[in-house]
């Protein structure tokens, strides 16, 4: 029973939040695949949806397991990570691999029954952070390009699971056009691109006492001002790009004409402001993931912009 119970820590339980990225694209294309006709049609969509969600959670647990393998010498020497299990030996090098490639193996099936596109995205996501575990994470500016590329992806596999679904209307079947606005995955790089600068910076403030870069080795080549100032271009740049997304009424952007999406900006804005004040006023940084689930204003905020978005293009159908 503690075996197992250590295999779950090691697959990061408390990171699954980032993989709801995924549904990203179920969210805004709800007013095109919602119908009260087929709503069988509409179950199938979310559980394709869902299962999307399934495939990222098991490859991203793959990836900790490489991650931390790569790491343990590094983690060994972190006040906090040396008590994860495989640093501190409570799961052999051998279970370790073994694990890591039972989850690549059924999340690369489960893609591949999905589509050909699923199965090229998630074997994408997998090599980049392969390559990001046993090199690029040393490369300066490379490490958070990679995290931001981990997630645009992730947004990429919930459009391809649930694009050219078949649903019923007016007797009809339909074939659906469900491709997110290309604006989402910019806002999607961006604001991830946000998020891992501010977990160098948590990091880095965390280091500024002892100075002992071995436990992220690309820390050394970073420092304070360059990272506040690349914080300010990226949370400004997502910022902008949301609104830009908000009132682009071009058909591939879902939108409607009326620009009442713009309702939701001061949700987004709030958000990125609240995660600077987070970062900067109680070094919470390094771990972005918690903030999500335990600082109550945020999660105000989030479903106030769930509500407030859904219910704008709903309202807006065509």
């Amino acid at each position: 029973m503690k075996k197992f119970k250590q295999i779950i820590v090691t697959s990061r339980p408390q990171q699954i939040t980032k993989n709801f990225l995924v549904l990203i694209p179920l969210f805004f294309t709800i007013n095109i695949w919602f119908s009260q006709q087929d709503i069988s049609g509409v179950i199938s969509i979310i559980l394709k949806s869902l299962l999307a969600l399934g495939i990222a959670i098991l490859i991203s647990s793959a990836v900790y397991y490489i991650n931390d393998l790569t790491d343990i010498n590094q983690d060994k020497n972190h006040p906090v990570k040396k008590n994860r299990p495989i640093a501190n030996g409570d799961i052999s090098g051998k279970l370790a691999i073994t694990i890591a490639i039972i989850l690549i193996i059924t999340s690369l099936t489960l893609s591949y029954i999905i589509s050909y596109q699923m199965l090229l995205a998630t074997f994408t996501y997998l090599i980049i952070n392969l390559f990001y575990s046993l090199y690029l994470k040393n490369l300066v500016i490379i490490d958070i390009l990679c995290i931001s590329a981990s997630f645009v992806i992730r947004a990429i596999m919930g459009s391809i699971a649930i694009d050219y679904s078949i649903i019923t209307i007016n007797e009809n079947q339909v074939e659906l056009d469900l491709t997110i606005s290309p604006w989402l995955y910019v806002v999607t790089g961006l604001g991830s691109l946000m998020l891992a600068i501010g977990k160098r910076r948590a990091e880095m403030k965390n280091l500024e006492q002892s100075n002992n870069y071995d436990q992220r080795i690309v820390l050394s080549k970073y420092s304070i001002p360059f990272i506040d100032s690349i914080l300010n271009i990226v949370s400004s740049a997502t910022l902008i790009c949301y609104t830009l997304y908000t009132f682009n009424s071009e058909s591939n952007s879902n939108v409607p004409d009326n620009n009442s999406m713009m309702i939701t900006i001061p949700f987004v804005a709030f958000g990125i402001i609240r995660y600077i004040y987070l970062l900067f006023h109680d070094n919470k940084g390094e771990t972005p993931e918690k903030i999500l689930v335990s600082d109550l204003p945020t999660i105000i905020n989030i479903i106030l912009w769930i509500i407030a978005g859904s219910t704008i293009l709903m309202v807006g159908k065509n």
